[in-house]
């Protein structure tokens, strides 16, 4: 298992450009006015090998993450009880869970989607994510989605 991420919140003007311009790559693909890779780099000015290189590690941050729905991306060992244990945390950090989906485990491993509501008395939500990915049978977490709550 690899060294544990750890999450940091920095002002926009700290951010490296090549950084600045990934998220907004990301934004342009996800709000669909470019529809490939390349037309997104080509429109923010940075090599596709930049963007494939941080597209993961980088996301906008809120203030306000209340009323926010996270989906992670999970890869497990396939053991007894890790997924209770998982959704623990969650209960810990008083978010609301709203999916799991969960494979099939192939080769002992399984993959995992995990909706969750940011709510008031949500704690830490980089601690949280941070004690999953420590979580003993955890491979990987990764968010890959943020969405408003209508």
């Amino acid at each position: 298992m690899g060294e544990a991420a750890s999450y940091f919140v920095v002002k926009q003007k700290a951010v490296p450009e090549v950084l600045l311009k990934v998220v907004e790559a990301k934004r342009l693909l996800e709000s669909e006015k470019v529809l490939t890779v390349q037309e997104a780099v080509d429109a923010v000015g940075i090599s596709r090998s930049s963007f494939y290189k941080y597209k993961d590690d980088i996301f906008q941050f809120h203030d306000n993450s209340q009323g926010k729905t996270l989906t992670l991306s999970f890869q497990m060992d396939d053991e007894p009880g890790l997924l209770s244990d998982v959704l623990k945390i969650v209960a810990e950090y008083h978010a609301n869970i709203l999916t799991i989906h969960q494979s099939i485990p192939i080769d002992g491993v399984a993959s995992l989607s995990l909706s969750i509501q940011v709510l008031q008395n949500t704690g830490d939500v980089s601690r949280m994510l941070e004690k999953m990915e420590g979580q003993k049978g955890v491979r990987h977490v990764k968010v890959v989605a943020k969405q408003g709550i209508g």
